[in-house]
């Protein structure tokens, strides 16, 4: 097992979130006795976890691509945050250990047919998806989302950081569109990390321009990474 980290960059590849661009990426592999502290000092610079590897974009061309964390004691719900608490009174939460189940991976799988039909996560199998979910050296919950009758209705793989959580992927039942869930799974994650002291929750990139992204804007204040400095918006 590795305690120091060796770093390395990916070839260039389509970007998943602007046309007509592409990607890379640097990365290491989250082993060894460090990986915990590892991972909490690359994604207070900017890096994410996916399984045992922390990336960060490394593009020549671009910087679109900009780490946003909330600021989770100043956090205060816009109204129509407020009305996504209000449309989901009856959810039951539960943090569980990082253990991959086929009821978790039935919703993974509707969620991407709905939504991102065309990714290359579709043709993950269930033993892909238990990877993706139980393949960690740090401190990982998986939340889940229940209506009261029972159905699982969201989940989200999520780390437990010095500073904050971090929301590494999540997932929902894409025909309760009313329900809002993505919104109100960082809703969710704002409160756990308030009740926990923990002072920020790591939302990944928001890429301006991006549709995928730009849900990240609707929760201030945050501070985003910009040229090296975690810069606090307000708006």
């Amino acid at each position: 097992m590795r305690d120091n980290p060796q770093f390395y960059m990916t070839s260039p590849s389509p970007c998943p979130y602007l046309p007509e661009r592409e990607e890379r990426k640097v990365f290491t592999h989250l082993v060894g006795s460090n990986a915990k502290l590892l991972n909490n000092a690359l994604t207070q610079s900017g890096f994410r976890r996916s399984q045992t590897i922390a990336y960060k974009p490394a593009c020549e061309q671009c910087r679109s691509c900009v780490s946003v964390r909330v600021l989770v004691d100043t956090f205060a719900p816009s109204r129509n945050l407020r009305r996504v608490l209000d449309r989901n009174p009856d959810i039951l939460v539960e943090a569980r250990p990082p253990i991959a189940t086929e009821e978790q991976y039935n919703l993974f799988h509707r969620y991407l047919m709905e939504r991102h039909h065309d990714g290359g996560m579709m043709s993950m199998t269930l033993f892909d998806f238990g990877t993706m979910i139980e393949e960690t050296h740090i401190d990982t919950r998986v939340i889940e989302y229940r209506h009261q009758t029972g159905k699982l209705l969201g989940v989200c793989l999520t780390d437990i950081l010095a500073d904050g959580l971090s929301m590494v992927y999540s997932f929902y039942e894409p025909v309760e569109t009313r329900r809002s869930f993505g919104s109100y799974m960082v809703l969710d994650h704002i409160k756990r990390a308030r009740r926990l002291g923990l002072s920020y929750l790591y939302l990944g990139y928001w890429v301006e321009g991006s549709a995928k992204m730009a849900y990240k804007s609707r929760f201030m204040p945050q501070e985003r990474l910009l040229n090296g400095e975690w810069t606090l918006i307000t708006e």
